[in-house]
């Protein structure tokens, strides 16, 4: 059923779905760790299992194949069984799990009994239940559970509307979505949480479609549908005896005990990273590396994007375009000169020009169409091209689940590193979309969809582990679940507008809250770019508190190739990050350890204060420093300042500004050079010297960024 149909059926009241009865009796093994109750149901058994933190429901049947999502099985605790008319209690060290059999219907409790969740109860006139709390198609589950009024919602992966998705309908289900202005995205993970302490995560590679409250289906229901026949929900529960942790900070530390944290990138990731789309020749990139330097701009990283190196017609084959680069070495040679480290682009599929398609084919190393058997050729959308994106051939894609293609693509990057390459671009993985595609393990494409790009991060991750010698460091556009541990990704080709750089802040925000800490964005806009210099300066100045900076676009994103004030306010923002590297390095240091983002929404950094969380659009940086982008072109800034005593940060100047109260509303005038951040007035900043790379920053003993001041003295 497409989620359309389901969409108008379940409006209709009427749906295609059979409600789930399950049987009178519940069987526990026989075995001494009794870890695991088997309810019979009407389409199988259905496996319930507890453990810390957490209840597990898994179908009997399940997928062969392991795609590593999950990094570690939890334990299992025993469990008891209670069995009375109607209804079975299964219970726990920890949860009291009572089942009810006609329909099947759930209700969790601690052992307080205090209520952590329960089964959908919206119910009808006629029958008991309007949305069943359990159901099934031929090709799907659905799962539902109740919502109380006003209760919030938070993660599904990177959307670019309003974070709390109470009344919205999200699909998790990769794109490559040519922007951020629709519901559609580059990074999903089926992993939702509400701060009332409970959490949804389905274990799966196919797409999941959430109604969180989305009236069309249940306003008072947050509704499931798992586009698979293979049915594996965790239900997340934070411990509210841990006072000493934010019930939000536990439900991201749940979702990573079972899906991984994120690695800390290489202190070097933290500078700032030039790119553009795209700088056409050797000259060309030396050149603006050569007036970085002149200018003394504080830069760490140089980006050769896809066209820069690779020969359109025969790309993605680890070559340069010998027509432009006949001795690459030299080039890069003069860059690490300019003491640059060095960033290339790919994507995992290979020109039908290039011979390693005939190649790949006679290995099996790429998809194939189930219904030629031959190499399934990709053929792209040629309206996203243009004048600067230039049309592709059609191409052939690699196959990650063939385990010699993963390890050939993963060793094929050891020349790279070898050169001095440092940092890997990972663009596109989204473009197994046709269900004709099978791969090596069987698997069609729309089942194979979304793991993708999990699988292309993983081998790539893997590749700068094994041969980078600065660190191992991935910058990713698709994601899914688990892809936080390949570390950081960044929110693809927003367009270059003020409405563009906030859809572009959420998207990093929305993905903090599903569980993967480090975001950057295109500052200035990836397309569409009018040269509007208070947009650039504003956007340049709210990626100052983002995980990674990077100045990225199609037209130069030099801050040079703007007015002088522009230009002058840019390096302004830029000096800044660079004075920040302390902090950001313990921030991330930080969120690897806890799962918490670099950029926190108020509802992670004020889970107490509950009317901070309807201001989205403003964030914390770490713990200490809270920023308000500005998204008006008259430089006006609205920020609600949590309690306390408040001022801006700027560590220029010596003059303190006004102190702003807290709990309240304020509306400010700024300067084009004054930047929207503050600090509470009892907080002090670490700030290191500043210098041009990151690399020449002092250290410490404990090899730590020296600290030269703290902000204010």
């Amino acid at each position: 059923m497409t989620q359309n149909n389901l969409a108008q059926a379940l409006t209709l009241n009427a749906p295609n779905w059979n409600q789930i009865d399950a049987a009178h009796v519940i069987d526990q093994p026989s075995q001494p760790s009794k870890t695991r109750v088997s309810i019979p149901l009407s389409v199988g058994l259905l496996h319930l299992e507890m453990f810390e933190g957490g209840v597990r429901l898994t179908s009997d049947h399940q997928r062969e194949y392991d795609y590593q999502l999950i990094t570690s099985e939890p334990m299992l605790a025993e469990l008891s069984l209670e069995i009375s008319d109607g209804i079975a209690v299964v219970g726990s060290s920890n949860y009291t799990v009572t089942i009810a059999f006609q329909p099947f219907s759930l209700t969790v409790t601690d052992n307080q009994g205090k209520l952590l969740a329960r089964s959908a109860d919206d119910g009808h006139f006629v029958r008991q239940h309007r949305i069943p709390p359990l159901a099934k198609s031929d090709r799907a589950w659905l799962l539902s559970f109740a919502l109380t009024s006003g209760e919030h919602f938070f993660g599904l992966g990177e959307k670019w509307g309003a974070l709390n998705k109470r009344g919205q309908l999200v699909r998790s289900f990769n794109h490559d979505a040519l922007g951020v202005n629709g519901e559609i995205s580059y990074k999903n993970t089926p992993f939702g949480w509400s701060p009332n302490g409970w959490g949804v995560f389905v274990h799966t590679p196919a797409a999941v479609t959430h109604a969180v409250g989305y009236p069309a289906w249940s306003q008072r229901s947050y509704c499931t549908l798992i586009e698979d026949s293979v049915l594996d929900v965790f239900l997340l529960f934070a411990d509210r005896s841990r006072s000493h942790i934010s019930v939000p900070q536990q439900m991201l530390q749940r979702y990573a005990d079972l899906t991984g944290y994120a690695p800390v990138p290489p202190d070097w990731s933290g500078g700032a990273i030039l790119s553009k789309a795209y700088y056409k020749t050797a000259d060309e990139i030396i050149a603006a590396g050569e007036a970085v330097r002149e200018r003394q701009l504080p830069c760490d990283v140089i980006t050769f994007d896809g066209r820069a190196w690779q020969d359109t017609d025969t790309r993605f084959a680890f070559e340069w375009d010998a027509s432009r680069y006949p001795d690459p070495e030299s080039v890069i040679k003069r860059l690490k000169q300019l003491e640059f480290k060095i960033c290339v682009w790919e994507y995992p599929l290979v020109s039908v020009k290039h011979p390693w398609f005939e190649e790949f084919a006679a290995k099996g190393w790429l998809l194939k169409d189930c219904r030629t058997g031959e190499p399934y050729r990709y053929a792209w959308d040629m309206q996203a091209f243009g004048e600067v994106l230039t049309p592709l051939p059609e191409s052939g894609i690699v196959d990650f689940t063939h385990p010699e293609a993963y390890a050939f693509w993963r060793d094929a990057h050891q020349p790279l590193f070898e050169l001095g390459v440092d940092m890997i671009k990972a663009d596109f993985g989204e473009q197994v979309e046709d269900d004709n595609m099978v791969a090596h393990n069987g698997e069609r494409g729309l089942a194979l969809h979304n793991v993708y790009a999990h699988l292309y991060n993983r081998c790539v991750y893997e590749a700068a582990e094994k041969y980078c010698q600065s660190g191992p460091f991935l910058f990713s556009r698709s994601a899914w679940t688990g892809s936080q541990r390949y570390n950081s990704q960044w929110g693809g080709d927003p367009q270059a507008d003020w409405e563009g750089m906030m859809g572009n802040i959420r998207g990093g925000l929305s993905w903090g809250l599903s569980g993967a800490p480090f975001y950057a964005t295109d500052i200035g806009g990836f397309y569409k770019d009018t040269r509007d210099a208070a947009l650039y300066v504003r956007w340049a100045q709210a990626g100052v508190f983002s995980a990674h900076y990077r100045l990225h676009g199609i037209g130069a994103r030099e801050p040079w190739s703007y007015d002088e004030s522009a230009e002058a306010a840019v390096c302004d923002a830029i000096n800044l990050r660079y004075r920040l590297q302390h902090y950001l390095q313990k921030t991330m240091q930080e969120a690897a350890e806890s799962g918490l983002p670099v950029q926190r929404p108020m509802v992670l950094a004020f889970p107490e204060e509950k009317e901070t969380w309807a201001f989205e659009n403003q964030f914390m940086f770490g713990s200490d420093i809270l920023v308000a982008p500005c998204f008006c072109p008259s430089g006006q800034v609205e920020v609600y300042f949590p309690a306390g005593q408040w001022r801006r940060l700027d560590v220029e100047s010596r003059d303190m500004g006004p102190i702003y109260q807290g709990g309240q509303f304020h509306r400010l005038q700024l300067a084009l050079e004054q930047i929207p951040a503050f600090i509470r007035i009892d907080a002090r900043i670490p700030l290191n010297a500043l210098h041009q790379t990151t690399s020449a920053i002092p250290r410490d003993s404990d090899n730590n960024y020296q600290i030269e001041q703290f902000w204010p003295n």
